[in-house]
């Protein structure tokens, strides 16, 4: 049983989803242009996350293991996690419906972000109680976040810098997420 600080900086820094385990990088290299966007982002993943989380661990404690179904784990996940993008897709088109517009494409993508099924099958897989992995779910939901804020912030410092033609873009994009998930190895050394 690991402390819940341990498992709080394991999510965050250590193993974070997007710049350790590289689960989640569509999102994270298409929505992180605007920092908005990227918060509004990172808001509708932790919700899908955490809830998803709370739901497939019970999902499977109580039903897909005393029945004996435990195979069925990936696609039962799947349609928790499908079911709450839809939720998620449907509130913010009627109460935020500029965020809805400036992510486009990317928040249904949610139900296919492999980061989000990635943590479910973690939470199971580390066998973690509800309470951790509710906090596991949480803090991997604001090492996502917190790695969308900072590239969107880096992109935008980078829209007035004098990048060569042929880097900018996506070309540039890519080099900073590298250079990102290279300056994350460092935090590897704290467990």
């Amino acid at each position: 049983m690991q402390s819940y600080f341990m498992i709080i900086i394991s999510a965050v820094l250590v193993n974070n989803i997007v710049l350790s385990q590289f689960l989640g990088i569509c999102p994270f290299l298409g929505v992180s242009k605007k920092l908005s966007s990227s918060l509004g982002m990172g808001g509708a993943v932790s919700f899908v996350l955490v809830l998803s989380g709370a739901i497939t661990w019970l999902l499977q404690t109580y039903l897909l293991l005393p029945l004996n179904i435990g195979y069925l784990q990936t696609i039962a996940f799947i349609l928790v996690i499908a079911s709450l993008v839809q939720l998620v897709e449907m509130a913010l088109k009627k109460i935020a419906p500029p965020l809805y517009k400036a992510l486009g494409i990317y928040l249904p993508l949610i139900t296919t972000n492999c980061a989000v099924l990635g943590v479910a099958i973690i939470n199971i897989k580390k066998d973690f109680s509800f309470a951790e992995a509710m906090t596991n779910s949480l803090s991997h939901s604001i090492g996502f976040t917190m790695a969308l804020v900072l590239m969107s912030g880096i992109r935008e410092r980078l829209e007035e810098a004098d990048v060569p033609k042929s880097m900018q873009g996506t070309p540039i994009a890519l080099v900073v997420a590298a250079l990102m998930s290279i300056a994350f190895l460092g935090f590897s050394g704290l467990i």
